[in-house]
C-alpha cells in the first residue's frame, strides 16, 4: 500500500477497518500513523485520532494518538532545530509569511505552540518547524506541545470512542461540526495573528535560543 492509497483508505471512512485488521499489532497502528501525521500533513488527524479511540477505547486510544503525535512533533521540531543554520532551513524560513510567523514565534515560542496544539485542524507541521528554526527549548517545546495535544486528542477522542451514539442521537453531529468550523476559524485567525508584521529580528541561524520555561 502506497501513500495515496492510504490517505483515500482514510479519507474515505475504511480506517477503522484497517486498524482492526492489523489489531493483533497491539497500539503499533495506531500509535505509527498518527505520529505520520507530522510528515504527511493530508492525512486527517480527527479521522486518526477518533479512529483509535473507536477501536482501541477511549483511554487507551487516547494515549496511542497522543505519543504518537508527540514523537512526530518531537521528531520534526528536533531535526529543524538542528538543522536551522542549514541552507534548505534559512530558504524556508526566508519566505515572506514564515519570516513573520518566526518573528512572533521568537517572542511567544510557548503561546505559539501551545495555542496552534490544541486545534484539530490546523498548519501543525509549521508549527514544529517553526519553533524548531527559532531554537526553541526542547523542555518548553515539549510541555507546550504536549499539554496542547493532550486536550486536543481528549475532545477528539470522546467524540470518536462511540459513533454509534451520533445514529442515536444525530444532533450531537451538530457540535462536531461546530467544533471543526471553529477550530478552522480559530487556526486561520492565530495564523494571520502570527504571520502580520512584526518588527525585525536577527536571522534564525544567529538568534538566541528561545527559552520559556515555566
Amino acid at each position: 500500500m502506497n501513500l495515496t492509497e492510504l490517505i483515500s483508505l482514510i479519507s474515505d471512512g475504511r480506517w477503522l477497518d484497517l486498524l482492526e485488521q492489523y489489531r493483533s499489532l497491539g497500539p503499533l497502528p495506531g500509535i505509527l500513523l498518527t505520529f505520520m501525521k507530522s510528515f504527511v500533513p493530508p492525512l486527517p488527524t480527527l479521522v486518526l485520532v477518533g479512529g483509535n479511540a473507536a477501536v482501541y477505547g477511549f483511554w487507551l486510544g487516547f494515549l496511542y494518538s497522543w505519543v504518537g503525535l508527540i514523537a512526530g512533533c518531537m521528531v520534526t521540531f528536533l531535526v529543524v532545530r538542528k538543522l536551522a543554520s542549514s541552507a534548505y532551513v534559512k530558504r524556508w524560513s526566508s519566505r515572506p509569511k514564515v519570516k513573520r510567523s518566526l518573528t512572533w514565534a521568537r517572542r511567544n515560542a510557548f503561546s505559539f505552540v501551545f495555542l496552534l496544539s490544541i486545534l484539530p485542524v490546523g498548519p501543525f507541521v509549521m508549527v514544529n518547524m517553526a519553533a524548531g528554526a527559532v531554537q526553541m527549548s526542547v523542555r518548553s517545546f515539549f510541555i507546550a506541545a504536549g499539554m496542547g495535544k493532550a486536550l486536543m486528542v481528549l475532545i477528539v477522542s470522546y467524540i470518536g470512542y462511540d459513533l454509534t451514539r451520533f445514529a442515536e442521537r444525530p444532533i450531537e453531529l451538530v457540535y462536531v461540526v461546530l467544533l471543526i468550523a471553529g477550530s478552522l476559524w480559530l487556526s486561520k485567525w492565530l495564523e494571520k495573528r502570527f504571520t502580520q508584521d512584526e518588527p525585525e529580528y536577527e536571522e534564525v541561524g544567529t538568534s538566541k535560543q528561545v527559552n520559556v520555561d515555566i
